[in-house]
């Protein structure tokens, strides 16, 4: 991999410091030794040393930060596995990924906890991932979660199933508290539940099925946002699908004044599509929680608006070709999300809804950070050399993917805005080929 020694002509936006400008960088052994800025639009410059890379035209981000990435490995390695995940992440900007634990075995014990955290040391990013708040994903025994941390878990969850039994979630938020990690929990009842992945409503009539109301999200949300508030653990709320859900993580952030320890997600898809998609591509439209109406969708744009949704995560979930041609009621729910995500962002969310750009940004990188105590999210002097460099005038159309998986209702779709270049530990780990 390259080893990139400057970059130049960009205009960096790092809202983790506060700042935003043209600003030229200097790298050095993996490090950010200097920052140059300019008050104004740089003359271009006409000569660059072997290891210098002209960003002229584009932003520079600090690497993005997806804590809600599944790569499938260990036991499920067809659909992903860490590498391949990895170069998924890279193509995106990603330099950092936090991932989720319903894998085979799960990720409840130390054993397996070190097999993906020393397969993610093998790739060019930094894999971080969660241990599981449950033996066994099963809800009813928490896991040694302290010697979990001590391993190197930098979360808990048991993402891909709810946590059902009250008392044992806020046992679980107490021993998450008392070591100062976040919870990232699953919201939805699965008791009101009659068909997942397909929201009950306009979808749910045209596939004949019952689906998936919004109250199984917004009962349980309720629920842990009161335990979350009386325990004082940091929760993270996984993938916000309901404008309702955005009302009562908005009352319950503004309780907590400046304090803030509850977070929330929100992922591209659900703030871009509609339960519309999945009436036109089928099962590659089909997630847990489903696409809602355009009311919801409007509704997560305003809570990103207000920072009530802070954190904007992928939820990355490949699947096999085979699995995704499933009748839409045995398709399993998910799709690839890591290399759509931040053009999806700066079309949808920067370009049509005039949010700020540093708004967006601090969003896949500070806050992450901020929130699961990773050491990136910002371009500093002195702190590790992880840049997403991203051109807004490039226009593309979704064709491949570095991931192993292609489930996605992006496919074929134009977009507006192209990573070019993802830069790790000052080295070039991905660049863009025409």
């Amino acid at each position: 991999m390259k080893e990139i020694t400057s970059i130049k002509n960009g205009y960096v936006v790092n809202p983790g410091e506060g700042w935003e400008g043209y600003a030229d960088l200097t790298i050095s052994d993996g490090i950010v030794t200097s920052i140059h800025r300019y008050d104004e639009k740089p003359d271009d410059k006409v000569s660059f040393d072997e290891g210098a890379f002209d960003a002229k035209g584009c932003f520079v981000f600090p690497g993005l930060i997806d804590v809600h990435s599944h790569f499938r490995d260990p036991g499920f390695t067809e659909k992903e596995d860490i590498e391949t995940g990895a170069k998924a992440a890279a193509a995106g900007g990603y330099t950092d990924v936090v991932l989720m634990c319903n894998t085979k075995p799960v990720v409840d014990s130390i054993e397996t906890l070190n097999y993906v955290l020393e397969k993610g040391k093998k790739t060019a990013i930094h894999v971080h991932s969660c241990a599981n708040v449950s033996m066994g994903m099963k809800g009813k025994e928490l896991t040694d979660m302290e010697a979990l941390m001590n391993a190197g878990a930098v979360g808990f969850t048991d993402d891909g199933l709810p946590l059902m039994d009250a008392e044992f979630l806020r046992e679980a938020m107490k021993k998450s508290a008392a070591l100062n990690l976040p919870i990232s929990l699953h919201e939805e009842d699965k008791t009101l539940i009659a068909q997942n992945g397909i929201n009950r409503g306009k979808a749910s009539a045209y596939y004949k099925v019952d689906g998936s109301p919004k109250e199984a999200e917004v009962s349980l949300i309720r629920r842990d946002l009161q335990i979350a508030s009386e325990t004082g653990a940091i929760l993270d709320v996984q993938h916000v699908s309901s404008g309702e859900s955005v009302e009562l993580i908005r009352e319950a952030v503004l309780a907590q004044g400046t304090n803030r320890r509850i977070h929330a997600e929100v992922t591209p898809h659900h703030f871009s599509l509609t339960e519309d998609a999945i009436i036109e591509f089928g099962a590659n439209a089909k997630c847990n929680p489903p696409l809602r109406t355009e009311e919801d969708r409007k509704k997560l744009i305003e809570g990103i608006r207000d920072n009530t949704i802070d954190l904007i995560a992928t939820d990355h979930a490949p699947h096999t070709k085979a699995e995704k041609e499933r009748p839409i009621t045995e398709a399993p729910s998910g799709m690839t999300g890591l290399e759509t995500a931040l053009p999806l962002c700066y079309e949808e969310l920067v370009v049509k809804e005039n949010i700020p750009l540093t708004d967006v940004v601090a969003k896949l990188t500070y806050n992450p950070a901020s929130v699961y105590g990773l050491d990136g999210g910002v371009i500093k002097e002195g702190k590790t050399a992880d840049l997403c460099i991203f051109d807004p005038r490039k226009e593309w159309v979704v064709k491949e993917f570095a991931s192993k998986a292609s489930n996605s209702p992006f496919l074929g779709r134009a977009l507006k805005g192209m990573v070019i270049a993802t830069v790790c530990d000052g080295k070039l780990v991905y660049q863009r080929e025409e």
